[in-house]
């Protein structure tokens, strides 16, 4: 490896005074030092669209690595990332020290997961209007307060008419996110599949799915306003007529870990749920 880049919390003063360490000792060991901060880390160079790094490392939680995605989609870059307060699926459970850091980094010991990445199209009088990508989840959501009207076919073929607050189509690592709290199943990252979750929909039918990665989500838009969202962040408005395609995308995000840790003990950590008692491996 030759440059890294940091992505910081910019309100996060330990992550911060963590992110400013580690640029000083990997400029030490001779590594080129990115970071998207450089008025919070000014000893490293600003990350372009241009620019390229052999690892990502993010200094703060599950929404930072998202921001983390949007710089590095499409370079196969990996993305480790050291949580700074409460456990995340994304961040690493323990933070390690910077020389434990730089050890693993000089040594390239990393494990490292591919994941899925959504992408949706939106189309409007025939022609293509938006178009955008996501990690955790595409969401369709009503924009006012009265529930959108929204018609659902996978595959070129029908599922449902849903009076509704919205629909999210959610990737395995997204499970964990605003799907999850909305209802829907728990995909462990392994898992390539995409979770279709409609949002307090007035339908006799409207439990969440599991479906085929390789599968086609068509949603039409049937009342006058709507929105479309990626992790939150990428928004577009909707209108009456607009359909919304959704798939698999080309590219995927590779999240890299330190330790020897799997999805199982973060789900545990992160719900503390009870495990007491038990026996260990092989039991």
């Amino acid at each position: 490896m030759k440059s890294i880049l940091l992505v910081v919390h910019p309100t996060r003063t330990d992550a911060i005074a963590l992110g400013k360490e580690l640029a000083r000792v990997l400029a030490d060991s001779q590594y080129k030092v990115f970071t998207n901060h450089t008025d919070l880390i000014p000893t490293a160079t600003n990350f372009e669209k241009d620019s390229s790094a052999d690892l990502a490392i993010v200094l703060g939680g599950d929404g930072t690595i998202l921001r983390a995605a949007e710089l590095v989609r499409g370079s196969k870059t990996p993305i480790i990332g050291i949580n700074m307060g409460s456990v995340g699926f994304l961040a690493e459970i323990s933070k390690p020290s910077v020389e434990e850091l730089l050890k693993k980094i000089k040594s390239d010991s990393f494990k490292t997961d591919t994941r899925l990445l959504l992408k949706y199209e939106v189309i409007r009088d025939g022609s293509e209007v938006a178009s955008g990508w996501a990690l955790n989840e595409v969401t369709i959501e009503r924009s006012s307060t009265q529930m959108v009207e929204l018609f659902v076919q996978i595959d070129d073929r029908p599922l449902s008419r849903w009076g509704c607050d919205g629909v999210i189509c959610a990737t395995p690592t997204g499970s964990t996110a605003y799907a999850f709290s909305a209802g829907g199943p728990v995909l462990w990252p392994s898992v390539n599949a995409i979770v279709l979750l409609p949002l307090a929909a007035h339908a006799l039918f409207s439990k969440p799915m599991v479906i085929s990665p390789d599968s086609r989500i068509i949603i039409d838009i049937e009342s006058d306003s709507a929105e479309v969202s990626a992790d939150g962040m990428r928004k577009f408005d909707l209108e009456r007529s607009d359909r919304i395609r959704i798939s698999k995308d080309v590219e995927t995000i590779q999240l890299v870990h330190l330790d020897d840790s799997v999805f199982t003990d973060r789900l545990v950590a992160k719900f503390k749920l009870p495990v007491e008692g038990w026996r260990g491996r092989g039991a």
